[in-house]
């Protein structure tokens, strides 16, 4: 063959390549930028979490060590080709299944957060509320600790640390999961100001009690019943020993007040402990709540039952609900056997 003919035939051939690799080049990148590339997770939707503070680098390890993109390479590139190393945004982004590496690119750039259905309830210890809720949002446990010991932090929402577990209300509320210690607690005290409302501040004041009254009140109320039926009528003892003067004489209080909970009985020797906590020795409610109350104790106090009972103590059968009695002779009665039972399990 010509030597002339063979260079223009070697000259189609090369084009020829070009215009494949071109092609082969550009479905390659069609298939980084916008194919599906969110294709590996056995989830159809997954959370991913960028922390404070991280740079780009470990944003795209975390994604390779995921497993989730098929085009992980893909991923890098996209992401610098839209400048998101320079826009990092920390937060909890909700990616679909399907997703191409542009549009998760563009969520996470956006800072559009998938919000946090952040849960705590009752507890007694504020130590373990820090940890439920560092398990929820970015805060660790040692922060909130912190935090909530802080008696500065305390003051400067309004509240002495006898005071301060009752700015917690147990409820479920929306997070950006990105939330340190301080601003969860500034968050707290909104809600705590919303959940006193004017409906609650008027049954307050016919009531006569202040809201950390109200708070202390239920706090011992959810010591003594879980059951939500018996607990007005329990607020309702109360409020009639506070009326007449009389001493609560609770046994959570004392218990609190010797911080042990293991007792299982109240003795007379726990009775004499010396604490303003100890109501069985000081008349009145105790300085503070002795826990975190539910809003359906808070509530029940709010709207405790009017009767005139003086007494009670827990059901013989161990139901879990409670025996009222107007007379100390009838409360003798009901203890007695309540405490025969206890004897005879």
């Amino acid at each position: 063959m010509p030597r002339k003919k063979l260079l223009i035939r070697g000259g189609l051939i090369g084009g020829a390549l070009i215009i494949l690799l071109l092609i082969t080049g550009g479905a390659i990148l069609y298939s980084w930028i916008y194919s599906p590339s969110l294709t590996k997770s056995d989830k159809d939707s997954v959370y991913f979490f960028v922390r404070t503070g991280s740079a780009y680098p470990q944003v795209y390890m975390d994604f390779k060590k995921s497993g989730w993109l098929k085009y992980d390479r893909g991923f890098d590139w996209v992401a610098k080709r839209k400048e998101y190393p320079a826009n990092i945004k920390p937060g909890r982004y909700l990616l679909l299944k399907g997703m191409s590496n542009s549009r998760i690119i563009d969520i996470l750039r956006s800072g559009r957060q998938a919000e946090v259905n952040l849960v705590f309830n009752t507890t007694r210890f504020l130590d373990k509320l820090a940890g439920v809720i560092s398990r929820q949002i970015e805060a660790d446990s040692a922060s909130l600790v912190q935090a909530f010991r802080d008696t500065a932090v305390m003051s400067s929402f309004g509240f002495t640390p006898d005071q301060w577990k009752a700015m917690f209300i147990p409820n479920t509320y929306r997070f950006l999961w990105n939330t340190d210690a301080h601003h969860f607690l500034e968050r707290i005290n909104q809600e705590f100001k919303a959940f006193w409302n004017p409906e609650r501040e008027s049954r307050l004041e016919e009531i006569g009690l202040d809201k950390f009254q109200l708070m202390s009140l239920a706090a011992i109320v959810q010591e003594e019943t879980y059951k939500t039926e018996d607990m007005p009528v329990v607020a309702g003892v109360y409020m009639n020993r506070i009326r007449k003067g009389i001493k609560l004489q609770a046994d959570p209080t004392v218990i609190y007040a010797i911080g042990d909970y293991t007792i299982r009985r109240v003795m007379h020797s726990h009775l004499i402990y010396d604490s303003p906590y100890n109501t069985y020795k000081y008349a009145g409610l105790p300085p503070g709540p002795i826990r975190i109350p539910s809003v359906q104790a808070i509530d029940a106090c709010l709207n405790y039952q009017k009767h005139d009972y003086l007494y009670f103590c827990a059901k013989e059968d161990f139901s879990g609900y409670s025996v009222f009695a107007r007379t100390y002779g009838d409360h003798l009665a009901n203890a007695r056997k309540y405490q025969k039972a206890l004897n005879q399990r």
